[in-house]
């Protein structure tokens, strides 16, 4: 029996007992209860039965303001002429109609409409427009421009292994008579398998050393193509494309190469977080237990590490969700020759129709 149960068996329990004395102030003085708490009780159940002794909440609902439905329309009409306003120029620019809203009845508005971010704003846009077949105006062409940017960078759009390589350097630290020393990193976004060599300078030949002797031979002996890479805008990937060695080496693999923004390290976050974890599993565990005097014994040492890290090191990523990193490149090599099929399928197509 439930507590509100109880609340109504007790309630009846002061009726009945009220008819079987035939008194009503003796069964409220057993019952411990006031007349008009007794009165109250009987008209209740009188009127709506059992439903009406339930017990009540005793707040009083509080009734949100809600904008003029015309200001409503006005602040939605906004949203899909000018996505990538946010909630005060919204205002501001209602306010040059004569047409008062604040900031957050803006936000508001939005939230009940479920346009409170940009991608959402961006996403009904699309829809309306596959509907009503409207033409774009500058202003929707430029925001979902800069949507398209930012799908490049997101790596939950990552279609396969290959698709996206995220590359990196990570300084370790300085060895007396080795000098200082700089980690080469790349992962496949997909999969999260990461590769890694070591240098003593950062220059554009090592980063694009690290492609050529690491990343291309696994690549190509599970023959996967590579499709792009992204990089921050450091002088070891960047510079004039016709005479810098890392852009002339992607240029010659067909390799398509992203930056990410200037002062945005988060945009390529997923070296940033591997370079956490090598530096706690490895880096600052191995140098307590060894004295190294040449680069070729950290490197071998390094090498076991990132073999460890690959095939028996489970992660807990969207795509791996528990499994090692080369089990889950293994498993998306089925959608990799599932791609390779669409475009030989869309060549032949093609080749067919010039025919």
């Amino acid at each position: 029996m439930t507590t509100q149960d109880k609340l109504i068996r007790k309630k009846l329990s002061i009726i009945e007992l009220a008819e079987f004395l035939r008194n009503v102030s003796a069964s409220c003085r057993i019952n411990g209860c006031s007349r008009q708490h007794f009165y109250d009780i009987k008209e209740a159940y009188e009127e709506k039965g059992i439903e009406g002794l339930r017990e009540k909440s005793r707040r009083k609902p509080c009734v949100k303001n809600r904008v003029a439905p015309e200001v409503e329309q006005a602040v939605l009409q906004m949203a899909f002429e000018y996505p990538a306003f946010g909630q005060m120029r919204v205002s501001n620019e209602l306010h040059k109609k004569g047409i008062l809203v604040s900031p957050g009845g803006v936000r508001s508005i939005w939230q009940r409409n479920n346009l409170e971010v940009f991608k959402k704003r961006l996403k009904a846009l699309e829809e309306r427009a596959a509907k009503e077949g409207i033409v774009y105006t500058e202003e929707q062409l430029a925001a979902l421009e800069i949507a398209n940017r930012e799908k490049e960078h997101d790596i939950n759009e990552i279609e396969h292994p290959g698709y996206l390589l995220a590359q990196d350097t990570f300084y370790v630290r300085y060895i007396k008579g080795v000098g200082r020393i700089y980690q080469q990193t790349v992962i496949d976004t997909y999969s999260r398998v990461a590769f890694g060599k070591l240098y003593t300078a950062k220059v554009p030949i090592t980063a694009a050393d690290v492609l050529n002797d690491r990343v291309l031979p696994f690549f190509t002996e599970q023959d996967v193509d590579v499709l792009r890479v992204l990089t921050d805008r450091g002088t070891e990937f960047c510079g004039v494309a016709e005479k810098h060695p890392y852009e002339l080496f992607l240029q010659y693999h067909e390799i398509e190469h992203t930056k990410i923004q200037a002062r945005r390290p988060q945009s390529n976050g997923i070296c940033e977080a591997f370079h956490k974890t090598v530096l706690n599993e490895f880096y600052r565990i191995t140098f307590r237990k060894k004295l190294y005097r040449e680069l070729d014994e950290l490197q071998k040492d390094l090498g076991g590490w990132f073999e460890e890290y690959n095939t028996k090191r489970t992660h807990q990523g969207k795509r791996c969700e528990g499994k090692t990193q080369m089990q889950t490149f293994l498993d998306g090599l089925e959608l990799v020759n599932q791609k390779n099929l669409d475009t030989n399928f869309t060549r032949q197509s093609v080749t067919c129709s010039l025919v």
